[in-house]
């Protein structure tokens, strides 16, 4: 895949198709993250085709510099194709009992934005929240929350191209961003309503 001079060889682990069984049921993603694996979970059970990435590594590009890897890529027939980096937040979050916990890294948004300068324009950078409900509040209606080990969780997605305008330094020290809670509570919206009905 080349883009403006720019080459990356991204590792994907395994093409699964929800719609299909996987070879002898033995491919398995290892995911230490219970959110990603809620997540690619969710996409099986909704029989959404995806590619799953090996996100514990960087991907090295061709002029010697390095990028986040994704972790997950969903190519859809209509509307946008979509590059997805799955964040993990309880909700509420900790102690404090904060909702609606939304931050990324620096590394984050120049990785994704990366991403989508190499894919090209049919493709589209994803932030998917993935909630895991701790109380009685919930991001979602209860029909729109998925179980997956005795956990439940709401997948909200926001565009990067909405994110990016919007954030703001959250900590200069660790690099990380957030948006003002109202905006981010009218940009994102259930995942459900990104993935198109063909499958």
């Amino acid at each position: 895949m080349e883009n403006q001079g720019e080459s990356a060889s991204v590792c994907i682990v395994a093409i699964r198709n929800a719609s299909c069984p996987d070879i002898e049921g033995k491919i398995v993603m290892l995911r230490w993250n219970h959110y990603e694996k809620a997540f690619e979970a969710y996409l099986r059970d909704r029989r959404i085709p995806f590619l799953a990435v090996e996100e514990h590594r960087r991907t090295r590009l061709g002029d010697g510099s390095s990028v986040k890897s994704l972790d997950f890529v969903i190519s859809q027939t209509t509307g946008p194709s979509w590059l997805i980096d799955v964040k993990g937040r309880k909700f509420p979050c900790g102690t404090s009992g904060g909702y609606w916990k939304h931050w990324s890294t620096r590394d984050d948004l120049v990785g994704i934005r990366r991403w989508e300068t190499l894919f090209g324009e049919k493709f589209s950078g994803l932030f998917v929240f993935a909630y895991h409900v701790c109380g009685e509040h919930s991001p979602l209606p209860p029909e729109q929350l998925f179980l997956y080990g005795k956990k439940l969780y709401a997948f909200v997605g926001i565009r990067l191209a909405d994110y990016l305008p919007e954030a703001r330094v959250l900590s200069a020290r660790w690099q990380t961003f957030s948006m003002p809670v109202q905006r981010f509570r009218a940009l994102a919206r259930p995942f459900e309503e990104f993935i198109d009905g063909e499958r």
